[in-house]
């Protein structure tokens, strides 16, 4: 009877989520965790203040994802709080300690890393420079690995690299530190080579290079089993370095088939009972192993995000995340009252040697480690699973290329590395002025983005579904701006005639070069005014309101939004106005042979208008973004 009642609790939860009655299982996780956990003394002695752990790092790795895919402040504020717990404003961190060289204590770099680049404030980078010093120094094995710990020299265990890498090869494309990504290349190349078993392809939680452990095998130096976290760690680790990899470095390859080996073998032992992975991972039928919640999470994130960027044949790996998916939820999520959940059977810690009661890696040390509902090792990996599924909103069977020009908008200014790179209104753009999360929106809804840094042609055009030109220049902002012209209009406009969306946002006269801009609008009808409209002062945001009038056809949800410093339109024949505020047409569509143009006179959907950390709620740009750019990929021939 009980059994029955979790599977229907289980219908449930999907239910809710797939008919959009309720928050989706991600975000009740991190409701979960922000409201009612982390109550232990590591968390909260107010006088020492909390540790500087990596437990809390995972959390907010989710917390950033959820953030990312609601656009509700609530989940930024609270990575931010944390991180303020801990950095003051020289970008010291409080309770952490390098000189103990933990690689543990690397992990939470990244979160000072997020907090930098979407805020700008120097105190995160001084930081994260703080915790990178300690990689400089850090003790490594003769061949190259960094230890674990001081405390077990010589040691590398599948955690390290999870703790480590991700935060080091993005502090290397930030800081344009060439020479890390060898490093990193060989991090993952050293615990492939010593830990990996040939028969199974899983490899061994860790490896003592001077076999002088207790725990190790005296010939290889390797611990006894396969710990299924560590393997998640380690695959999470992989996933997460190629994020900030660059595509042209040879070893990228490399570590894309470290991936691929690690998932296969991962993929074979998934329990065909429960869909989800025993704690052992090759002894699932061993009397007293057990599946566990926080690797099974693991494995299941890196999986779907490894198939999503691309690294693993969809075909090979889906069937495997569909049931991991389901088993997790299945197995190991239950409710925890409105818009909360708990997560069950989560290994609290395993671990290797040591100087109280030594851990001697065999099946009965990890057997006897506690298993509890919520611990935050579980809880992180879960939020991030639960996002990467919930990310994909596309129907369609191939993506659609989204190309950005950067050419007629090609600013540029001194990154962290002291050099001179392009900025504002780009993919890449974590702060206020990039396009970061316009982009995860129109990958969520089966995009694919690229950015255009030449003159357009219908060539350079040919496999792009949606052509987005965003605030061309002014010679105030570059000094010899491309300036819009005949040629190049009539190329974009022959791309649309044959089928392209042309995605147009300009801006308000005086930060925006219109005239010439207008002649490609002019070709669909569209002409942008030089006029400056919704110039708000101060907070005084319902000078920005518009509101949105039924019937569009293309925003549903979306009835007010916010947009300030415009330029209105004048839209005749193919264009038609869609939505006007009293006599001023502030955005207009035009049909033009096969295809189609969205026009609106600012470049309004930019992160600091759509991530919910500056408009009050009732401006609804994060729904239109998601709206629109529905509608934009439907449109895509």
């Amino acid at each position: 009877m009980k059994k029955g009642i979790h599977i229907i609790l289980c219908l449930l939860l999907f239910a809710q989520v797939s008919f959009g009655q309720e928050k989706a299982l991600s975000e009740k996780m991190a409701i979960t965790a922000m409201d009612s956990l982390y109550k232990d003394s590591r968390f909260t002695n107010k006088e020492k203040g909390p540790q500087w752990t990596y437990d809390m790092g995972v959390v907010l790795e989710g917390m950033v994802e959820v953030w990312r895919n609601t656009g509700d402040k609530t989940y930024f504020e609270y990575i931010q709080g944390w991180m303020d717990q801990f950095v003051d404003d020289n970008g010291h961190i409080r309770n952490y300690r390098p000189e103990e060289y933990n690689i543990d204590h690397i992990k939470n770099g990244r979160s000072l890393l997020f907090l930098y680049k979407v805020t700008g404030k120097q105190k995160y980078l001084k930081a994260s420079e703080n915790v990178y010093k300690q990689l400089l120094t850090h003790p490594r094995t003769k061949e190259g690995g960094f230890w674990h710990k001081k405390i077990y020299p010589y040691q590398m265990w599948l955690d390290g690299l999870y703790m480590a890498q991700p935060f080091y090869t993005e502090y290397a494309e930030l800081m344009g530190i060439d020479s890390i990504y060898d490093d990193v290349v060989n991090q993952f190349t050293y615990m492939e080579n010593h830990a990996r078993d040939e028969k199974t392809g899983l490899l061994y939680h860790g490896w003592d290079e001077s076999r002088n452990e207790r725990w190790a095998n005296p010939e290889t130096g390797l611990s006894k089993h396969f710990w299924a976290r560590g393997m998640g760690w380690y695959a999470m680790a992989l996933v997460d370095v190629l994020d900030y990899f660059p595509m042209e470095h040879p070893g990228r390859e490399k570590l894309v088939q470290i991936l691929h080996r690690t998932l296969t073998a991962v993929a074979k032992y998934q329990d065909p009972k429960t869909s989800v992975w025993y704690d052992i991972v090759d002894l699932g039928t061993r009397e007293g192993n057990y599946v566990e919640a926080s690797a099974s999470s693991m494995f299941v994130y890196a999986m779907a995000k490894a198939v999503r960027k691309g690294y693993v044949p969809k075909k090979d790996f889906q069937k495997h995340i569909d049931k991991g998916y389901a088993g997790l939820v299945k197995q190991f999520i239950t409710s925890g009252g409105p818009d909360r959940v708990n997560i069950n059977h989560v290994v609290t810690v395993s671990g290797l040697g040591g100087s109280k009661n030594y851990r001697d890696g065999s099946f009965e040390y990890y057997m006897s480690e506690p298993v509890k509902p919520n611990d935050p090792k579980g809880v992180g990996p879960f939020i991030l699973a639960a996002s990467e599924v919930e990310f994909d909103k596309t129907t369609r069977d191939r993506p659609v290329n989204i190309t950005l020009d950067n050419y007629y908008n090609d600013e540029y200014k001194k990154a962290p590395d002291g050099q001179m790179k392009p900025y504002h209104y780009l993919w890449d753009g974590q702060d206020n002025n990039g396009f970061f999360l316009l982009g995860r929106i129109f990958e969520q809804y089966g995009g694919k983005l690229h950015t255009l840094r030449e003159a357009p042609t219908k060539e350079k055009l040919a496999n792009s579904g949606v052509y987005i030109i965003v605030d061309p220049d002014t010679e105030k902002e570059t000094a010899s701006p491309n300036y819009m012209n005949e040629t190049d209009a009539n190329e974009i406009a022959d791309w649309v005639r044959a089928g392209g969306v042309l995605f147009l946002l300009a801006n308000d006269a005086g930060n925006c070069e219109l005239a010439q801009f207008n002649t490609l609008s002019r070709k669909f009808g569209i002409t942008f005014n030089e006029d400056n409209r919704n110039m708000v002062k101060g907070n005084n945001y319902g000078m920005g309101a518009i509101n949105i009038p039924p019937n569009t056809g293309i925003f549903q949800k979306t009835k007010k939004i916010y947009i300030k410093e415009i330029s209105t339109i004048e839209a005749i024949n193919p264009a038609r106005p869609v939505v006007r505020d009293q006599d001023d047409v502030i955005i207009a569509t035009a049909k033009f042979g096969k295809g189609i143009v969205f026009a609106i006179g600012d470049p309004w959907l930019y992160n600091e208008y759509v991530d919910g950390r500056k408009l009050p709620a009732e401006y609804q740009n994060f729904d239109a973004a998601n709206e629109l750019v529905e509608w934009l990929i439907k449109k895509a021939k």
